[in-house]
């Protein structure tokens, strides 16, 4: 097939450090090659690719300080996708809702896969309006909040099965890795590994959108013997960061879509603490690969067992569930799906004729 992946401009492909979205871009499209897929990757140009790169800006926008409208590059990528659509057979996006004008009069079928949160009000009438468009969602509960939506799939994020190696001792200190975010509650983490008295190393960015809650709330927690800032990691970092702890600690208090580093804990052997808030429940099962709790003092009492989860057991599930290969197998059944021609998808429905009201809307 020749696919198009259109992915963000915010971060490189894959990104230097810190970025979900694109470092699981990065990953499909370099499987999509290896499978013998004619792919066109279009992104920041100093991303790294295997595939055919189109590239409407130089380098990442959060790296690039000389420009102040970084939606203009994106406006010109999604036209500059769309003006060569008909050289190819699917065209992925990645972008959420940017292209959905384009893509519904695309020549050729485009699916969405939705990377963030979907419970915010003003996306429903968006999502109202181009509900022909097929949707990926990349856990189950993602969806929750626009059930009536047209969902294709659910495709789960996977990782190269030789990037992070099993780790079968357990180390000594708690980790948190991703970004420092109100909705993140690393917070909690800190107060976590005060209560239990276990080291926490903190690996996170901090977004300029983020910076006024990292220095008033998070930055005065630090100067504590248990806690350590480490800053953003690289994969190679990460590797032995996750590796080497005891748990990876993720207290989110927001609908987490997926939450990339629960698989990356997954293939270190780490378990998990986490809320029951989101895709959590959905990608950790409970007392297998990490332990659930529904606040802070439940998590504190679950500290003390998470010696008990088995690591092989975590490296295992992530073998089953959650490689490269197995994503791209079933983004590859997606793309055959809606080239097979028109069809209903599961989860679609006229939400006007069933009699919906603009209050549940």
């Amino acid at each position: 097939m020749k696919i198009a992946q259109v992915s963000p401009l915010w971060e490189s492909v894959p990104p230097k450090m810190y970025g979900g979205t694109e470092r699981v871009v990065s990953y499909i499209t370099e499987e999509l090659v290896r499978q013998g897929h004619d792919v066109t990757l279009f992104a920041s140009g100093d991303s790294l690719t295997k595939a055919k790169l189109e590239a409407p800006c130089n380098q990442a926008l959060r790296l690039n300080t000389g420009i102040f409208s970084r939606e203009a590059p994106l406006i010109s990528m999604v036209e500059q996708v769309f003006s060569v659509a008909d050289q190819f057979d699917v065209i992925h996006s990645h972008l959420d809702f940017l292209a959905f004008s384009l893509a519904r009069r695309s020549p050729v079928p485009v699916v969405t896969t939705l990377h963030g949160r979907l419970d915010l009000p003003e996306l429903a009438p968006v999502f109202r309006e181009f509900s022909e468009l097929p949707l990926v969602s990349i856990s189950n509960s993602q969806r929750s909040p626009l059930p009536w939506c047209n969902w294709l799939a659910t495709v789960y994020h996977g990782l190269p099965s030789d990037l992070y190696s099993a780790h079968p001792e357990p180390g000594q200190y708690l980790a948190f890795l991703g970004r420092i975010a109100p909705e993140k509650c690393p917070d909690h983490a800190i107060e976590l590994a005060k209560r239990v008295g276990i080291p926490l190393r903190i690996a996170a960015k901090v977004d300029q959108a983020d910076r006024a809650y990292f220095e008033r709330v998070v930055e005065p927690l630090l100067d504590h013997p248990l806690i350590e800032f480490v800053g953003e990691v690289t994969d190679v970092q990460k590797n032995d960061f996750i590796g080497n702890a005891l748990a990876m600690v993720c207290p989110y208090d927001w609908p987490e879509p997926f939450g990339l580093v629960l698989i990356e804990a997954l293939a270190c052997g780490t378990p998990v603490l986490g809320y029951r808030r989101g895709s959590i429940p959905e990608i950790i099962e409970h007392g297998m690969t990490g332990l659930i709790s529904e606040n802070l003092d439940e998590m504190t009492k679950h500290v003390e067992g998470i010696s008990l989860i088995d690591r092989r057991r975590c490296r295992q599930v992530f073998e089953e569930r959650f490689t490269v290969e197995q994503m791209v197998r079933n983004y590859v059944q997606a793309y055959q799906q809606i080239l097979s021609g028109p069809q209903v998808f599961p989860g679609k429905r006229n939400t006007i004729a069933e009699g919906m009201s603009a209050e549940w809307l």
